[in-house]
């Protein structure tokens, strides 16, 4: 089958070259009986939208165009291709917005930035004519085989702009928009460790390159390494490092670094410079949150949406503030700009999720689980996430940590300091957390990456090489988890240093400190293995409760299981069943607590959770809300107010269109 639509596929795209539309039509009408994958699916659609606009039919295109979106949204191609219709049907201004979202999808689609700089120049825009133009000299100026990966990179064809990509760089060594196209697919792959090797590579040949800069602090951002973001920023020039880019990433760092209050002098500073930067009023707006001004919140947010109107996210951030109320008229706005033809799909995303949020505060709830469902559609569109990979992915620490694996004092780093809070997102970590930093002896850090980032260090060539029975593995590739049994003890007793040295910039003066990355679930045999003395509390909550909670939450990164009903009540399935596995493992290592059990019995809760961690109750624990602290979760405002169940049973009244969840967990 796959044979057959790959063949009639290349029989469209050549008949197209020979303009022989009769052959391709035949041929695409034979690939759409066929049980295509959707990726076979969208180039088919994109192929017989060319077809129809060459035949000059451009209502069945524009059709096609429609189906495409509806499938990826994302398509930059796509709305490329409706430019071309909607020109040809001399409709200039449907022209004019489909040729601007095909460059925010695709900034490599050379054409459509000369269809806009032709469109602006008629209409005397000289302020798009002039980003047009930056743009066409930009791309223009790149080798067209780096141009032609950057595009195949934005259309989400990943291993073939990596494949083009590794061939220029071949013949073309260290040529630096190659070797961060290079990094960029690395990112989008999250192959993290060698994406940081080559833009680090980059800006060591290049240290006057801007982008290669700005990317490298990007991924440091991601990969939660604040402080080196500082100490890259404050070492550039004064020209450089006053720009409002570095010092939006330098801002960032601050509150990555729990440098709040320098974070927010930054931003007003560079607001009263100028206050028309809704992205900086963003931003200014979590740094309030972070440290429970929600006020000062909730009046940024207002004014990123007052300086850019269809700015989802500002919209999304009111309604994440969880307490805040949207009236009829601030819905009804939203509602009409949800609607917008022209709005991005970022912006539409954040706003259906804001009105979910809306609707449900006054319990509108079919109108408000309808807005949930389209926001988690068009983003799972834009994503290439499989359950099937993530449960595989399961299944194979499983097998590469067997139930006698154990943990020996003799392996890994002694340290006892870290205390991992894992477990499914939205299910009640943030409470654990404020509970155990209310204590004097144990800091609160936020969600760190480096577990992930030592995960992904295993797999690069250079420890690859250094794995033990180096007869055995010299020549073979043995993927992480699996390498993890090849480790020498000093190898788990560096990398168990190395995670202690490098979480020390988010840690105050306490003994102990909290890792709150949820995900770290699916790494608790490598902790064990290099922290053999780290404490692991596995956080739970009712499925129903926790797995809708995850539905309606649009994470700013990660989660990708969230955006699918079925999704999410397979990962938790597939969650527990690994948990039990751990337990299995590591028998008396690991505490679980359930959210309804602290609900219950808070003082109970406390006092066991403390007695497993080995400190002495204190009273500052039971009542966590009166702590004062920076929290960077949704959860923010919930953990700082008492105990209280208003987040229990939320899911009933969607009820009706839980079908998904009820089937497994009802």
């Amino acid at each position: 089958m796959a044979n057959t639509s790959t063949s009639l596929l290349q029989t469209v795209k050549q008949s197209l070259q020979q303009s022989r539309l009769d052959n391709a039509k035949a041929a695409l009408e034979q690939l759409f009986l066929l049980n295509i994958n959707e990726h076979e699916t969208a180039e088919a659609l994109y192929l017989s939208a060319v077809t129809c606009r060459l035949a000059k039919d451009f209502q069945h295109a524009i059709r096609r165009i429609d189906d495409l979106l509806a499938l990826r949204p994302d398509y930059g191609r796509a709305y490329q291709e409706a430019g071309y219709c909607y020109l040809a049907m001399g409709n200039q201004q449907a022209a004019s917005s489909a040729f601007f979202k095909a460059t925010q999808y695709n900034p490599a689609l050379l054409t459509s930035w000369q269809q806009l700089l032709t469109i602006y120049t008629q209409f005397n825009d000289h302020k798009a004519k002039d980003i047009a133009q930056q743009q066409i000299a930009h791309w223009q100026g790149l080798p067209a085989p780096i141009r032609g990966g950057y595009d195949l990179m934005y259309e989400n064809n990943l291993v073939d702009a990596e494949r083009v990509c590794r061939q220029f760089l071949q013949q073309h060594k260290h040529q630096p928009d190659a070797m961060m196209l290079l990094a960029e697919i690395g990112i989008q792959m999250k192959v993290y460790h060698d994406a940081e090797f080559l833009l680090e590579s980059c800006i060591a040949l290049y240290p006057d390159n801007q982008r290669a800069v700005s990317l490298y602090l990007g991924l440091l951002a991601k990969l939660g390494k604040h402080d080196l973001i500082e100490h890259q920023v404050t070492a550039l020039p004064a020209t450089v490092q006053n720009s409002t880019a570095m010092q939006m990433a330098l801002a960032n760092a601050c509150l990555g670094l729990n440098k709040t209050e320098q974070a927010i002098r930054i931003f007003n500073s560079l607001l009263a410079a100028d206050p028309d930067k809704p992205a900086v009023w963003l931003a200014l707006g979590h740094a309030h949150k972070t440290a429970g001004a929600a006020e000062q919140a909730v009046e940024a947010y207002k004014q990123a949406a007052h300086y850019h109107p269809s700015f989802g996210d500002a919209y999304w951030s009111l309604a994440n503030m969880k307490s805040y109320r949207f009236t009829n008229e601030e819905i009804s706005r939203m509602q009409d700009r949800a609607e917008s033809p022209s709005l991005s799909v970022d912006d539409k995303v954040h706003l259906c999720f804001a009105l979910g949020k809306a609707l449900e505060d006054s319990k509108q709830f079919d109108a408000s689980f309808a807005y949930y469902e389209k926001g988690n559609a068009l983003k799972k569109a834009t994503l290439s996430f499989s359950i099937e990979r993530t449960e595989q992915a399961i299944l194979q620490q499983v097998d590469a940590f067997p139930v006698d694996v154990g943990a020996p004092s003799s392996k890994g780093f002694p340290a006892p300091d870290p205390i991992f809070i894992v477990g499914m997102p939205r299910a009640g970590s943030t409470l654990i957390e404020q509970i155990l930093a209310s204590h004097s002896d144990i800091d609160g850090t936020m969600e760190l990456h480096n577990i992930l980032a030592l995960a992904s260090q295993i797999n690069t060539p250079a420890m690859q090489s250094q794995l033990a029975d180096q007869k055995e593995t010299q020549s073979t590739f043995v993927p992480y988890p699996f390498a993890v049994a090849h480790l020498t003890h000093d190898q788990r007793y560096q990398l168990g240093k190395a995670y202690i040295e490098q979480t020390r910039c988010y840690r105050e003066q306490a003994p102990f400190f909290i890792d709150k990355m949820p995900n770290n679930f699916m790494h608790i045999g490598l902790i064990k293995q290099i922290l053999p003395n780290a404490k692991i509390i596995d956080a739970r909550r009712d499925p129903m409760d926790c797995c809708f909670s995850n539905f309606k939450q649009l994470f700013g990164e990660g989660q990708e299981f969230s955006y699918s009903l079925d999704d999410v009540a397979r990962y938790y399935q597939a969650y527990l069943s690994l948990m039990d596995h751990w337990h299995q493992c590591y028998p008396g290592d690991i505490l679980t607590v359930h959210h309804e059990d602290v609900l219950d019995d808070l003082p109970g809760q406390v006092a066991r959770i403390l007695d497993y961690i080995g400190v002495p109750f204190e009273e500052a624990c039971v009542a966590f809300h009166q702590t004062q602290r920076l929290i960077k979760t949704p959860s923010a405002e919930q953990v700082r107010q008492p105990i209280n169940r208003s987040g229990q049973g939320r899911w009933k009244p969607y009820a009706s269109h839980l079908d998904a969840l009820t089937k497994r967990f009802q």
